[in-house]
Order: C-alpha cells, then structure tokens, then sequence
C-alpha cells in the first residue's frame, strides 16, 4: 500500500493530487524551487522540500533532486503530475531504482509513445522528411511535452528554418529535450482525445470522448466530454484505436490518445502517457476519481471488467492570467482577491489563493472551472455564470473571453468547432463586455468618497466644475449635488443613488444595479467582473514614449536576437527583432516601424520588466525631419 506521495510538479495539478490523496488517507511531500517557496502547493503539502541550485524555469526537471527529495523525505511513491518529467522515460526509471513506486505507466510505455516520432511510426505514420511548397501549411512539433510549447504553423518556405529553431528551443527549455519534427497540418480540424486507463491484469477502459478544439497558440483553453456530434461510427473507431495503441505498448495506468477530426476522417496525433489537464471534465461524466484510480492500478489493484456509465456533459474553461487582445501576453503581479463561487455543478481546480503572486517562470494557468450538466447547453450556461461571478483582482485574464467564447454561436453549435475558433472569431469575442462605463461611473464615485466625499465646501449656488476621472476608454464626469451626493454629468442617464468608498449604486433607463469596488495600492480598480486601470490624472510630457520606441510587452527574459541585428541595420515594420521568453513560451516582438535601428538595448540572456525599452527605430519620417 503506498502511504506517502511525493508530486514532481507544482501548481494546480499539485494541489490536485494532493486532494485526493488526503481523500485516502495518504500522507503528501511538495517539491518547489526559490520562486515557489510560499506558493499554494507548498503549504497544501505535509512537508515540502526545496530543489536547490537550479533557475526557477529549470528546476522541476531535475529528476535526480527530485528522486533525493522523495528519499529524504520518507515517500514511497512519485506522482508526475503533468508537464515537466512526466513523460520522460528515464525519470521513471530513476524512480523505480531508487526503491519507489512510479504512479505512471511503465517507462518502456512512456518510451514508446512519449515521442510523438516514434509513436507516429508505431502507428504507421510517417512525418514529413522534406518539406516542399506543396506541403504547405506544415507545422513544426515537439517530439517529447505538450500544452502547446515547440508548435509553429509554417505557411511559407522562406519561414521553416526560424519556426524550427524556435520550436527546438522552446521544446528544450520546456521538456529538456530540443527534438522536433514536421507534419502537414490541417486547417480548422477538431481536436478530439479518448481517455484511457489500463491496469496490469490486461484490463482497458476507454472513458468516452473530449473535445478540446478551443485553442489559442496550440494550447486548449476550453474542453468538453463527451465530443459532441461525432458520428457513432467515428466515436467506435476512435475507442477501437486508442485501446489497440494501449494495448500495444503494455500501458498501465491513465493515458490520452489525440486526434485530429477533419469531417469522417481521424488522424493519430499523439499517446500521452499521464494525467491530461482536462481530466476533469472525464471525471465529472463517469463519477470517477482518476488519480485515485491512478493510485490503485499502481498498487496492483485490478479494474472492474467495464467502466462506469457515462452522465451528462461537462464544460472546462482554464482561466489564465494573459491579455488576449493583446497577442495573448502573460501577465504578472499580485492576486489580490481570488476565488469562484461554489454551486451545484460547478468545481474548480487552482494552484492560487487570495494574495498570491503570478510569476514570470511558469504558465500563467490560474485555475480550471469546470461545470457539469445533463445537458451540453446548461454546462456551457452554468459554467459562463460561474466565470462571471469570479472574484478575480489582480492581474489582467481572460476570463471576459471565456464567458464570450461560452455563449458564442459558434461555440454552441458542435458543427462549427475547430482548432480556427480564435483566430475567425477573436476580434468579436475581445470587445470589452456590456456594462463597463457603468463600472468606471462607479470606480470614479467611489474614488470621490473614499478622498472626502465633497468637493471643497459641497454645494454652491455657483455651479462647480465637473471632476473628471478616467478609466481605460472611458471618461467620467460628475459633481457634487444639492442633497449631498453626486450628480453624474458623463455619461448621460446615469442616477447616483448611493455612493460609499466600496459600494456604488446607480440607476439607469429605470434599472437599479449595486457594484462592489475594489481599489488596491498597485493602481487597479476592481468594480464586480470588471478590472480597470485610472489614467493619471496630470501626466508629464516627459514621460511620453517617441515613436518607434519598441518595449517589452511582458516580463521575461531575452533569449535571442534576429541573426546578425545591430544598429544601424534597415528594418521593416513587423520584422522579427527579437525573442522574450516568458512562462515557458517564446514571444516574437517586432519592429514597431520601418525605419532605422537606433538604439539595441535587449541582451540574450538580459531579464526585462513589462514596458522596458528594448531598441528604438528611427522612422522615416525621422529621419526626414533630421536631415
């Protein structure tokens, strides 16, 4: 019987594990690097021991502290987790060597599939060796990890080698291992996977269907179970495929196959041989536990003949702190208030609590919310009002985004899903939500009491001049009226009814709304869902960026330049320049003109705040002015 559990990982999927095994009785040991020292995970633990040495973004790879960790610990068993070592062979290996139980398939499993080359041939498909123009689109891959890191879309030639060597060094830095590969790659396909889980007495289950379409940067944002308005036929075939690749490959354990749906037809894409992130939307259909059931085929114990009956429908959403509007960037900084109502229906699985912070070395995944239903249409309901109601101040996320995603049109009819949602439907689902000028009304009144509550003396027969306050595109006027309040002059047919410095009601077109604010030393103001940011109210002219001026548009670290750049080079307007790494994931920044390189102030290797100065080009209209 294993009695105490060591995660060689951190964050949600941590804290997850952790859950169940308090659940069986089972004692837990955290791992952390310097950056994770007072993270969630580490105080969820039993105990907790420090991985000395290495950088934060490489620590939770050091299979050989880790199997130390366990050991000094007094553990019996690893559990992966999922990302970093778990689908690496070796780690597995060091682990059973050292006298501990692996709660993972077997390493030789883990081989044969956890290259996505390998496990292509095995399944008799072939990559691409040479790419011609007639290939085109192709995308680039990691052969070891998932979650999107070492994926490019190629559409043109001239692009192959630079996706390549970016693939290859976000897939290193990822997973610890730069081996990548080419495959054609199919517009707008749905990304459906089949749970697996096999025991060592022969015993499969196939645990029903996932759809995982919704993706931005090759990374799922929202998943389901089961995939909807597959055809019967198509649903048998994918079982029938993904039990003969486990069986084929002796799997013991929970393991993922992946698919690519293009109409009747499914392409094999890869076998994940661990726990996927959206296990829960399975565990929410069939009333599983699969990291429980993990734990018991790891001790031995057989599986029932057949699985349990699926029920309903279940909705993930993955709330991540980034700004989808602008390319997605990683955002950082102090989870003030952080937490989802609880409701029948509705779980959430997170690595953060009110007060944390949102680092730069890890991915920026907040938290799971996920929701279960009879019906596909009242998860999707259920789970877009459970996301709205989120107490979220901190960073910026895109939580405005799921909640549109979740009631779009094309996300409520199955026959529209694709891996292409974002990118058809992104500029419509990043429009600020309904309701934002009347929460800026709100932050701005609020702001007036909680400063004094009057302006100068109160009310004069002389008419004051209206205040102004300023939150993103929105403009707020008001000044103080006859019974003592406020009168709101911007924007028009708005009625203050109460104003105090964190609770605002307002009347307008006859309906009457109260808003919660929430102000905090970092300059945001948090009204309900709506996360705003003041313009100062005097700004110096100094402080004004020149045009050209290129700045970091997320914390993170330089990892390379263009080849050859240096001042003084002719650039274009959206020329690659230079590559951030942030969370694990590379970000292209480029010329914000066409112009002349001036000034190259980012350094491989230099560490960089959001809105640092990374180079200058001088436009051409510059150097006019300048000749």
């Amino acid at each position: 019987m294993i009695r105490n559990v060591l995660v060689a990982n951190r964050g949600e999927i941590a804290c997850r594990v952790f859950r169940t095994c308090r659940d069986l009785g089972i004692a837990t040991v955290a791992v952390h690097s310097d950056a994770d020292a007072d993270a969630l995970h580490v105080r969820e633990a039993d105990a907790a021991v420090r991985l000395p040495g290495a950088a934060p973004s490489e620590t939770y790879l050091r299979g050989d502290l880790i199997v130390a960790a366990a050991l000094a610990a007094g553990a019996d068993a690893v559990h992966p987790g999922y990302g970093f070592l778990s689908e690496n062979a070796g780690f597995a290996r060091a682990v059973t060597e050292a006298g501990l139980r692996w709660i993972g398939p077997p390493p030789d499993a883990i081989e044969a599939m956890a290259s996505k080359t390998r496990a292509k041939e095995l399944m008799g498909v072939e990559p691409l060796a040479e790419v011609t123009a007639g290939d085109l689109p192709v995308l680039v891959k990691a052969a070891a990890g998932g979650g999107g890191r070492g994926m490019r879309i190629v559409r043109e030639l001239a692009d192959l080698e630079g996706a390549l060597m970016a693939a290859a060094a976000e897939a290193e830095s990822a997973f610890g291992d730069g081996e990548v590969f080419v495959e054609p790659y199919v517009e707008n396909g749905r990304h459906v996977e089949v749970q697996v889980l096999a025991d060592a007495h022969g015993t499969v289950w196939t645990l029903g269907t996932r759809d995982c379409s919704l993706q931005r940067r090759h990374q799922k944002v929202v998943e389901e179970a089961p995939a909807p308005g597959l055809p019967p036929a198509l649903v048998d075939e994918l079982y029938e495929r993904s039990a003969a690749v486990a069986k084929a490959v002796g799997y013991v354990g929970a393991g993922t196959v992946e698919f690519l749906v293009a109409g009747s037809r499914a392409h094999f894409l890869e076998m994940n041989t661990r726990l996927q992130v959206e296990h829960p939307v399975t565990e929410e259909v069939y009333g599983v536990d699969l990291v429980a059931l993990q734990i018991a085929v790891a001790e031995g114990t057989p599986l029932p003949p057949d699985p349990p009956a699926a029920r309903g429908h279940a909705i993930e959403a993955r709330l991540y702190a980034e700004d989808p509007a602008a390319g997605w960037a990683p955002q950082t900084g102090v989870l003030h208030a952080f937490g989802v109502p609880p409701g029948p229906g509705v779980r959430t699985d997170t690595g953060y609590a009110s007060g944390d912070a949102v680092g730069v070395h890890y991915d920026p995944m907040l938290a799971k919310v996920i929701a279960h239903a009879p019906t596909r249409a009242e998860a999707a309901r259920k789970l877009a009002h459970a996301l709205e109601r989120a107490v979220i101040h901190g960073p910026a996320t895109n939580r405005d985004l799921l909640v549109a995603s979740l009631r779009h049109p094309a996300f409520t009819d199955p026959a529209a899903l694709g891996t292409g949602f974002y990118e058809r439907h992104l500029a419509a689902l990043a429009r600020k939500p309904d309701g934002e000028a009347y929460a800026a009304v709100a932050a701005a009144l609020a702001d007036a009491a909680r400063n004094g509550g009057r302006f100068g003396g109160g009310w004069r027969n002389l008419r004051s001049r209206d205040e102004t306050r300023t939150y993103g595109e929105h403009e707020v006027r008001y000044r103080p009226a006859r019974d003592g309040g406020y009168e709101v002059t911007a924007p028009e047919g708005v009625r203050v009814v109460s104003a105090a410095p964190d609770r605002v009601r307002l009347e307008a077109a006859g309906v009457v709304r109260d808003f919660e604010v929430s102000a905090y030393e970092d300059g945001t103001v948090h009204v309900g869902p709506y996360r705003l940011t003041p313009r100062p109210r005097f700004t110096d002219p100094r402080e004004r960026t020149l045009p050209g001026s290129l700045l970091a548009p997320m914390p993170g670290t330089v990892v390379r330049l263009a080849d050859g750049l240096a001042v003084g080079d002719r650039v274009e307007a959206g020329q690659p320049l230079l590559w951030l790494e942030a969370m694990k994931m590379e970000h292209r920044v480029t010329a914000p003109a066409s112009g002349t390189l001036t000034a190259l102030h980012a350094a491989p290797g230099r560490q960089v705040e959001v809105g640092a100065l990374l180079a200058v080009v001088q436009t051409e209209d510059q150097e006019d002015q300048t000749a």
